[in-house]
């Protein structure tokens, strides 16, 4: 057993599993959560007498439903599954429906995100001679990125240094040089943090940092406090001097809130470093625990002005719930890179607002590319929209390749990302599974001249439900690196082929099915 480390000591890991569920505030929530599930019920049962009076109001009901339905403008996949709920459940389908449409829970959140967009639009501006470089160079280019800055503050940049790391173990190796090296400030925004060797070593060198007056800030999902960490987190970490919010903690009442995580992984150091990617703060990211076989992630480290990008997107995140935010004390980039070359520009994804950004990026990548698409992600949870691309890509003639799970971390999405697998087959998609274990690396690369890395997967959650975050790559030095690494993730893999479909167990099959039907709503 590996000696245990100051980190891990420091913050001795709080109550978890069944019966912390059972007997704490996570209890009575969920709880109260299932009370209010059962007077709903009660209700439709107060009225069940009724029922062979008002069937034919429930049939009327159900159709006026279905034509809503068919002329909103709901995203079609999401139309069919609504379809199916409401024709299935009318009276509790239509309430969920007007449940999930609302803003119930997050309408603060929402006015109050939109303030800090307004307060922080003009952080940042873009270098006009940057664009009009790029423009000259690639049209298609500066077009992405003029609608990429058009929603949000999210510049391109010509004076960046990046790093590509093949492996949550690299990224973890030099993650811990770069903490090591600040001097004013480090800011963490991770959708997972688990107590363990990865955690240890890090808080071990956090709270040296505080104690030499750097300004630490750390933010993680509040869904960790599910199974990761005690609710009491937040003020642990803030008795060794450690600023640490849960965004969107669990409390006591059925709100649509709960449907909008924050999935990103950023890590800012002085302003001028920043690292990106899957990896979370947990042992399985690099493999000193092995719970899916072999884990497969990516990240990269940004060095120079495209840093200041992630500082604002911490910030905004981090002010929404504070009064006043200061922005410009936190965005002077003390360090530039010797040498770079190409273009970094980072980028944001809000299911708050009407930009299905993470979608649109990556389509615009297949739609573009003219020799190869080459994908890794963990989930394939796939839009018509979506699944459209990818088949047009390889129906052109563009190598399109994807690389997922050869085993899976949850049974029902590996179920559903089987379901699409013939479409994409017969449009010329090829598909890969890896077979060492769980790949959850999210990247895009193409053409030999585009990359992105990030932590947007290609399921309904990411592109439409979380909070992410993604570096686009045009013309950098680590881009070849990139693709080399995706051969040689290649090598470890199986090809799925039709005759790999038919033999796939029939409980799997039949799940995915199944779940189609509903796959929007997970």
């Amino acid at each position: 057993m590996p000696e245990e480390s100051m980190g891990m000591r420091l913050l001795k890991k709080g109550k978890t599993g069944i019966a912390h569920i059972l007997f704490s505030r996570l209890g009575l929530i969920i709880l109260l959560m299932l009370l209010q599930f059962l007077f709903l019920f009660g209700i439709f049962q107060w009225f069940a007498e009724l029922l062979p009076h008002i069937w034919g109001g429930t049939v009327l009901f159900t159709i006026l439903m279905v034509l809503y339905l068919l002329n909103s403008g709901i995203d079609p996949t999401a139309q069919n599954t609504w379809l199916v709920v409401i024709m299935l459940i009318p009276v509790f389908g239509a309430i969920f429906f007007w449940y999930t449409q609302t803003e119930i829970g997050h309408r603060a959140v929402k006015k109050r995100l939109t303030e800090i967009m307004e307060e922080s639009k003009d952080c940042i501006a873009q270098k006009q001679e940057t664009l009009e470089t790029l423009r000259k160079e690639s049209p298609e280019m500066a077009s992405l990125a003029n609608y990429i800055q058009m929603t949000g503050t999210f510049p391109v940049f010509d004076n960046t240094e990046v790093t590509y790391f093949p492996i949550g173990e690299a990224k973890f190796e030099e993650m811990l040089k770069q903490l090591k090296a600040a001097e004013r400030f480090i800011f963490m925004e991770y959708f997972i943090i688990e107590e363990g060797l990865m955690w240890g070593k890090i808080l071990e060198i956090l709270a040296e940092k505080v104690k030499e007056g750097v300004e630490v800030r750390v933010m993680y999902d509040g869904t960790c406090e599910f199974s990761k960490l005690s609710h009491d987190y937040p003020k642990r970490l803030g008795k060794l001097g450690i600023s640490c919010k849960m965004f969107a903690p669990v409390v006591p009442f059925a709100s649509t809130h709960y449907n909008y995580r924050d999935h990103r992984k950023i890590l800012v150091i002085d302003g001028h470093t920043a690292f990106n990617g899957g990896v979370n703060l947990a042992d399985e990211y690099i493999n000193h625990v092995e719970i899916h076989g072999h884990w497969k992630d990516t990240a990269v480290m940004l060095k120079g002005e495209a840093v200041k990008s992630f500082t604002l997107m911490f910030l905004q995140m981090w002010g929404m719930d504070e009064k006043q935010m200061d922005f410009e004390q936190y965005l002077r980039v003390s360090r530039l890179p010797e040498k770079s070359s190409g273009y970094v520009l980072p980028y944001g994804d809000c299911p708050l607002d009407n930009h299905k950004v993470g979608e649109r990026v990556y389509m615009d990548i297949l739609n573009r590319s003219r020799n190869y698409v080459h994908i890794m992600s963990p989930y394939l949870i796939l839009d018509h929209d979506m699944e459209t691309a990818l088949r047009f890509a390889a129906e052109r003639g563009v190598d399109v390749k994807l690389i997922l799970p050869g085993i899976p971390d949850k049974e029902i999405p590996y179920a559903l990302a089987k379901t699409h697998y013939a479409s994409l087959l017969e449009a010329g998609v090829k598909i890969y599974e890896y077979t060492p274990g769980f790949v959850h690396a999210k990247v895009f690369v193409s053409d030999d001249c585009k990359a992105v890395v990030g932590t947007i997967n290609l399921d309904y959650r990411s592109l439409y439900h979380h909070f992410e975050c993604a570096t686009f790559l045009y013309k950098t030095a680590c881009i070849p690196e990139i693709e080399q690494d995706f051969e040689e993730t290649l090598a470890k893999c199986r090809q799925v082929s039709e005759e790999s479909i038919k033999n796939e167990p029939l409980k799997r099959k039949i799940t995915g099915c199944v779940m189609k039907a509903v796959a929007p709503l997970m």
